[in-house]
């Protein structure tokens, strides 16, 4: 059945395996610690607090990267706020200079282009990040989840860049369940969900769809049913499963290692294209 109790989760459970494969894997790289951007969000934040608590606040980084005119006061409050909480270090760095920088050097910018711009700025986001890291030696952690992972709705080698993805695994809604348990505060967990790349901007205004109801739709994918069972179980309407299930399909190229032509015999570990979060679903 597709219904809310079957994304509910142990968060005890989740919170252990998490700290485990974040202690495991930066020890494993032999790395000095983590690197977590911080928005002020659900996502960023949990991530934050789940990487300091397996790793000592002492041994990650949050980096705020603010644009002057669209993040707000609040944001930076609320992300200083919550790297407090857990003993952390947050850098605030303004990325405006270098955004305007970048949109000046290009002789076909166009403002009204919100999707190309917005990147650049996700973008930029990501080279701060590794600028850190490199310099201090520690890896990024990214906090990207299931929900946005699965229907594309990140920029690629921008905030699906990292070295972990510790909330990979798990539905917006879930990850919401988690910070409850986390104890972060009520208005973090309630905010509206943004990339905050352009004014007005909303997570669930894009995608058209409630994450509530997106992540029952993308849990159907996962289990192979069909767009009309989909819709059937929950209600809706077939053109909105059938939209979603070509959002995961279209954004395919995003959640792959790039292509590699194979000229010899040898085995390696070099990838061939395989996918996060295979193929799942029928339209």
């Amino acid at each position: 059945m597709l219904d809310p109790r079957a994304l509910r989760i142990d968060p005890s459970f989740v919170e252990r395996r998490i700290l485990d494969f974040i202690s495991e894997q930066v020890s494993a790289a032999g790395l000095k610690g983590g690197i977590v951007a911080v928005s002020g969000g659900l996502d960023s934040s949990v991530t934050l607090a789940l990487s300091a608590k397996a790793l000592g606040g002492n041994r990650v980084r949050a980096l705020m990267m603010p644009e002057q005119g669209l993040t707000s006061e609040s944001d930076i409050t609320d992300a200083l706020e919550v790297a407090e909480m857990f003993g952390v270090t947050c850098d605030v760095v303004d990325i405006t200079p270098v955004i305007r920088a970048i949109y000046s050097a290009l002789p076909n910018y166009d403002p009204q282009d919100l999707i190309s711009a917005g990147n650049v700025k996700a973008r930029v986001r990501m080279i701060i990040n590794y600028y850190y890291a490199n310099r201090l030696g520690k890896m990024v952690i990214g906090s990207s989840n299931k929900s946005e992972l699965l229907t594309g709705y990140f920029t690629k080698y921008g905030d699906g860049a990292a070295d972990l993805f510790p909330l990979a695994d798990l539905y917006k809604t879930q990850v919401r369940q988690l910070a409850r348990h986390l104890g972060l505060p009520r208005r973090i967990i309630e905010k509206v969900p943004t990339a905050g790349l352009w004014p007005g901007q909303s997570d669930e205004g894009e995608l058209g769809v409630k994450y509530e109801l997106l992540d029952l739709i993308l849990l159907g994918w996962e289990r192979g049913m069909s767009v009309e069972s989909v819709a059937e179980e929950l209600g809706v309407g077939v053109e909105l499963v059938r939209g979603v299930f070509e959002r995961v399909r279209r954004s395919r190229h995003k959640r792959v290692f790039p292509l590699i032509l194979r000229l010899s015999s040898n085995k390696s570990e070099l990838g061939s294209g395989s996918s996060w979060g295979g193929e799942g679903g029928r339209s």
